[in-house]
């Protein structure tokens, strides 16, 4: 049997604090399933210290690189002028040459398959692979749109500098051998956007229970009443909570066994959470707590929620796969998804009723109301994504783009 030999460069590998570092860590878990007697090295290149538990990722080696990120004094004072005269950021050039440096050092000829994974907004892994030879065999992962203009929910003005990113882009896609995504709407709308004569295919994020450790459950809240709904995450790029809290409000204030028997818990980064803090004060079933770190915050959302809430962007159209998919998949539990007419989630749901519509709050209240039902009587269900997150599926899928990148 044919040993492959696969590297993948990746930028983000923590263990909390971050979605991408939750996927990247269970992307390596699902390549050691699908090739278990392959050669997996990885070069980790992060811009600064964190805590990784490498030890539990399945790779051969791992090789972990701190980028000097810090841009010199005379670099920022030429720059502070440069911008805005060339729309082209010195500070940028230079992070991502210090990316440079250590990517053009990989030995790729060695191996079959070379991945880069992006991570964050600024790209900093993908970009500094810019005109080295490496991407001519190379498998380049978009996490999300590049750049941040095109994220759906993004409510930035498009810049000139913002369009030199996107030239600086268009060079990696055209020099790399293969280009991927993690959904099929953000493959379609990255194929036209980059205009390239090759296809972007599509790797959805996944989840992989072997490469964390999850025995710290210190700071879990148990569980108050016989229901608990919960948010854990971020409010950004059009995500919006307050359309399901004036609906579940409303539901606590027409029935008195919802108002005893039923909680939601919000544990929440991002804009306007004063807003609601203030809003929804009254109401002492809904309660606003810290974040946790990702082991706390996967079992209060496995062993004391019923029913866990996704957000995707918004308000008119997602084609991006929230990270948190994957893992509320994995653990089986009831989850309810506000998204837009046209999303990613929505095009892969086998049962509608998991999911509602950001501008039909009639909507949103009738399914939540439904899932509580569900809930209070003990009802089983059947998995909203069926198999999709598989690892029989996963290996489909990357099947498909290895062919690809061999060709």
């Amino acid at each position: 049997m044919e040993q492959k030999k696969f590297f993948i460069i990746i930028q983000d590998l923590r263990i909390s604090g971050t979605s991408e570092g939750i996927v990247s860590r269970s992307f390596l878990a699902k390549l050691r399933i699908s090739y278990p007697f392959a050669i997996i090295d990885v070069l980790y290149l992060k811009s600064h210290s964190s805590e990784d538990q490498l030890h539990l990722l399945p790779v051969n080696s791992i090789v972990v690189k701190i980028v000097n990120n810090k841009i010199p004094f005379f670099t920022k004072v030429i720059n502070w002028v440069y911008w805005r005269i060339f729309h082209i950021s010195l500070n940028e050039k230079f992070i991502n040459s210090q990316y440079k440096k250590e990517i053009a050092k990989v030995p790729y000829q060695k191996y079959d398959h070379v991945f880069i994974r992006s991570a964050g907004l600024a790209y900093e892994v993908i970009l500094g692979a810019r005109n080295l030879p490496i991407l001519n065999k190379a498998i380049v992962n978009f996490h999300d749109p590049f750049p941040i203009f095109w994220y759906p929910g993004n409510i930035k003005a498009l810049t000139k500098l913002d369009f030199y990113r996107f030239v600086a882009m268009l060079s990696v896609v055209q020099d790399a051998k293969t280009c991927t995504s993690t959904s099929f709407l953000m493959s379609s709308d990255l194929t036209s956007l980059y205009g390239t004569k090759k296809f972007f295919l599509t790797l959805p994020h996944q989840f992989s229970n072997n490469v964390f450790d999850f025995s710290d459950d210190t700071q879990v809240l148990k569980k108050q009443k016989k229901v608990r709904i919960s948010y854990h995450g971020a409010i950004m790029y059009g995500r919006n909570i307050e359309v399901l809290l004036n609906a579940y409000a409303n539901l606590i204030e027409n029935n008195p066994i919802y108002q005893q028997d039923t909680e939601f818990i919000l544990r929440m980064k991002g804009d306007n959470i004063a807003h609601l803090k203030d809003k929804f004060s009254r109401y002492p079933n809904i309660q606003f707590l810290d974040l946790l770190n990702f082991t706390n915050s996967a079992n209060e959302q496995r062993h004391e929620t019923n029913i866990n809430v996704i957000l995707e962007n918004g308000p008119l159209y997602s084609s991006t796969l929230v990270g948190k998919a994957p893992f509320l998949d994995y653990i089986d539990k009831r989850y309810f998804i506000l998204a837009p007419a046209k999303s990613e989630l929505r095009s892969l749901l086998i049962e509608s009723q998991y999911i509602a519509n950001y501008d039909n709050p009639t909507e949103i209240k009738q399914k939540l109301n439904d899932l509580i039902e569900q809930e209070m009587q003990n009802k089983s269900f059947s998995a909203p994504l069926k198999n999709f997150y598989s690892d029989k599926n996963f290996k489909i899928l990357l099947d498909e783009i290895l062919v690809e990148n061999s060709k």
